[in-house]
């Protein structure tokens, strides 16, 4: 295999992205690159389902835990820290195994992506405006600055507005609300894997119940003491934020549970809504018994 060459496994959440890359890797010698947006966080382990030393089989693994619960998620440093780990890699003579359902992620470090700055003096000003008056008005005053922009983002995403306001405050220029097309950055294969909704959608149930065992409870309430309550990306992940809500008692720790199934299906049909728009990526049955053998096959 051409070891200039960056191998991604995309797919949805519980579709066995994590499972497929160290097998791949024990074969290929290969090392992880991880593009799973909420294992950047430090402590952050069961509800992501993140691999434990002994489960990674001594594949080395990069770019995980970075984070304190507290930071906002940031795409433009995770690109940075995540194309130095693959250039690394590919120094070494080894293959990175670019690993991830996070669409966005994967494209900024296999796709050419710039990421206009940030201020956060701006953003802060911003952000306390939406947190008074909501996102309407700045909604409005976003439509009258850039109505192009502003036909690509909900009235009601007050993230995305405020981002798009802090853009054409810093550049005078428009903010870019539809991503450019696709120009690889690094020659790459991109494997994708999935499951027949009923399969995945059982999966995802098991998973959640395995987390709830593990002690996804006692892990949320124990980053609740280290600010996962303010952390504006952090605090919305999945599972996280249900069990938050039944930790302050509005609901129960079963209504929890049930909300965070309903919540990572409905996160599943996203994914694939992104995923499958890349005509890039060939799709395998993560059902199949020889996985492992038509993932080599596919790789030139």
């Amino acid at each position: 295999m051409d070891v200039s060459l960056v191998v991604a496994i995309v797919g949805p959440t519980a579709a066995g992205k994590s499972g497929l890359s160290i097998e791949l890797a024990q074969v290929l010698g290969a090392e992880v690159v991880n593009a799973d947006s909420m294992q950047l966080y430090r402590g952050m382990d069961i509800g992501t389902a993140k691999l434990t030393p002994a489960e990674r089989m001594g594949v080395p693994h990069h770019v995980l835990d970075i984070w304190d619960v507290t930071e906002p998620a940031s795409v433009a440093a995770y690109q940075r820290l995540a194309r130095a780990a693959v250039d690394d890699v590919l120094a070494r003579g080894r293959t990175p195994l670019l690993v991830g359902g996070s669409g966005l992620y994967v494209r900024a470090v296999l796709d050419e992506f710039d990421f206009p700055g940030t201020d956060p003096a701006v953003r802060d000003r911003l952000e306390r405006e939406l947190a008074v008056v909501g996102p309407a008005p700045l909604y409005d005053r976003l439509r009258a600055a850039d109505p192009s922009a502003a036909a690509g983002i909900l009235p009601g995403n007050g993230r995305r507005i405020v981002r798009a306001l802090e853009v054409i405050e810093l550049t005078g220029g428009p903010f870019r609300s539809v991503l450019p097309e696709p120009r690889p950055h690094y020659p790459a294969v991109q494997l994708g894997v999935d499951l027949d909704t009923p399969l995945l959608d059982e999966r995802i149930a098991r998973r959640v119940d395995r987390m709830w065992e593990l002690g996804l409870v006692d892990e949320v309430d124990r980053l609740a003491g280290q600010g996962l309550r303010s952390g504006r990306t952090a605090g919305r992940a999945l599972g996280y934020q249900q069990v938050l809500r039944a930790l302050d008692g509005a609901v129960s720790l079963d209504e929890a549970r049930a909300e965070t199934v309903r919540a990572t299906r409905r996160f599943v049909r996203r994914q694939r809504s992104w995923f499958r728009r890349d005509d890039r990526i060939t799709w395998l049955d993560a059902g199949r018994p020889d996985l492992v053998r038509a993932a080599l096959a596919a790789l030139p």
